[in-house]
């Protein structure tokens, strides 16, 4: 189940909003469990018990770790690791490296490996990253294990940021889970509603109209339209994958907030960015800490050798890559990605700074999008025709016709996307989502929230395309 069908938002969302309230806080959470169990088994019930068990059988090592020093403590850590990591090679990574040792032993004449496919579990890359922290954050003495099996399980299957985010570590939520009496007003409820609603938007007013034009672009090989499509089918593609994701992470947030949680923010106007460096601070912000924390640091962070941060650098971002997606593509974005913040240090950054600000946005918004290729081609060749055919300014009249209606969804995208640019305006965000301002404000962001759960809405029940990027990873 996705936040963006007519089930959640006519159903699901208001039934279980409902008897939360009514619910004193105990009941809240077996009921939030509950609900969440069951969001999570609507999209996927062939893997809720493996999910579980997973839950389970961690919560157990890590209470055993909790309860050890020294080196068998380091044991029980590397155990946890060893089972989440190991649960998301099989799932995710399992029928890339089959494939890939398949196509290894076609060169050679040798017979393929014997396999049958396995299926993605929903959300998985979202959830064993919080497994992950929670494990490492209880080992480096960050928060105090859970005592109860029953609130880790809520922590790991709480269901707004259950499927795409964002990634919640343990100690951002430790307290939450007990008390969340200084969130729990009447005003947070109506900030969260007004987000909740900001995020439909962008996800069915914005992105969906992209994508049915994106797609119908990259359905086709390259040699067949011109350049003009090819640039506006990677701008349309990175203003799609923006508010598709970001808007998922709004509605996250927005849920939250409602409940009474307060969710890490994932995204900052990232398109404003005067870097690749500033960009990763802007875009999927829990991950880019969570690899930060997690792994950068680990393995040196910026205390070894100056060549060595590089070579870290480029290694965080090979995993995140990988992480997003078992494709070449996605190692090549991350790669792509990781070459690019070491040149940040070693020049480019020098570089955008002399060139002012608009400049400096403009070339890195130009560098990001060219990545976006990589991120949305189904191949490495196919990046590679698709790089040459906005290159080779071949102006031929293609079958493209592109509406009143999809430019006007462009003009917004782009407004509303890099509007953040003013520094006002993208102040303004802290104001709107700030539960401590005057009714009469609050009920006017509720009034357009309204608005746009209206136009929302009726996009939703007249059936238009409703995609969802992050449903896969």
């Amino acid at each position: 189940m996705v936040f963006s069908t007519p089930l959640f938002l006519f159903y699901f969302l208001p039934i279980f909003l409902v008897i939360y309230y009514l619910l004193p806080h105990k009941g809240q959470n077996i009921f939030l469990l509950i609900a969440s169990i069951l969001f999570y088994s609507w999209g996927a019930p062939e893997f809720i018990l493996i999910v579980l068990l997973s839950i389970f059988i961690d919560f157990f090592i890590i209470k055993r770790m909790s309860n050890t020093v020294g080196v068998k403590r380091s044991r029980w850590l590397v155990a946890s690791l060893v089972l989440n990591i190991s649960f998301l090679l099989y799932f995710k990574y399992a029928n890339f490296f089959v494939d890939n040792i398949n196509h290894i032993a076609s060169f050679f004449s040798l017979a393929p490996m014997s396999w049958k496919k396995v299926l993605l579990p929903i959300g998985i890359s979202f959830f064993t990253f919080q497994k992950m922290s929670y494990s490492i954050d209880v080992y480096r003495g960050d928060g105090a294990p859970l005592k109860s099996i029953f609130n880790y399980a809520l922590y790991i299957l709480m269901f707004p940021p259950l499927i795409a985010g964002p990634i919640i570590r343990f100690k951002e939520i430790e307290t939450q889970l007990f008390d969340r009496s200084a969130h729990d007003t009447f005003n947070d409820r109506t900030v969260g509603f007004v987000r909740f609603m900001i995020g439909l938007a962008k996800k069915v007013l914005i992105a969906n109209i992209l994508a049915e034009q994106v797609d119908a672009i990259f359905a086709l090989t390259p040699d067949s339209f011109s350049s003009s499509t090819a640039w506006i089918g990677m701008i349309a593609y990175s203003f799609q994958i923006y508010f598709d994701f970001s808007g998922y992470s709004d509605m996250a947030l927005g849920i939250g907030k409602m409940m009474g949680y307060e969710y890490p923010e994932n995204f900052n106007f990232p398109y404003i960015s005067q870097s690749i460096s500033e960009f990763w601070r802007r875009w999927h912000i829990t991950l880019g800490k969570w690899m930060k924390d997690y792994i950068y640091i680990p393995l040196g962070g910026n205390r070894v050798p100056v060549l060595r941060s590089y070579l870290n650098l480029v290694i965080v971002f090979l995993i995140s890559g990988f992480w997003h997606g078992a494709a070449w593509t996605f190692v090549a974005w991350g790669i792509y990605h990781g070459i690019f913040l070491v040149a940040d240090r070693l020049f480019f950054s020098r570089f955008l700074k002399k060139i002012g600000k608009l400049p400096a946005t403009l070339l890195t918004l130009f560098v990001v999008m060219i990545g976006w290729v990589l991120f949305r081609s189904e191949s490495i060749s196919y990046a590679m025709q698709f790089y040459r055919k906005l290159f080779c300014w071949d102006n031929r009249i293609d079958e493209f016709h592109f509406d009143s209606h999809f430019i006007f969804i462009m003009v917004c995208a782009a407004i509303f996307s890099l509007m953040g640019y003013f520094k006002k305006i993208e102040n303004f965000q802290y104001q709107l989502y700030n539960p401590n301002q005057k009714w009469q404000k609050l009920a006017v962001y509720a009034f357009f929230a309204v608005i746009l759960f209206i136009l929302s809405g009726g996009a939703l029940l007249a059936g238009g395309f409703n995609p969802f990027i992050y449903f896969r990873f």
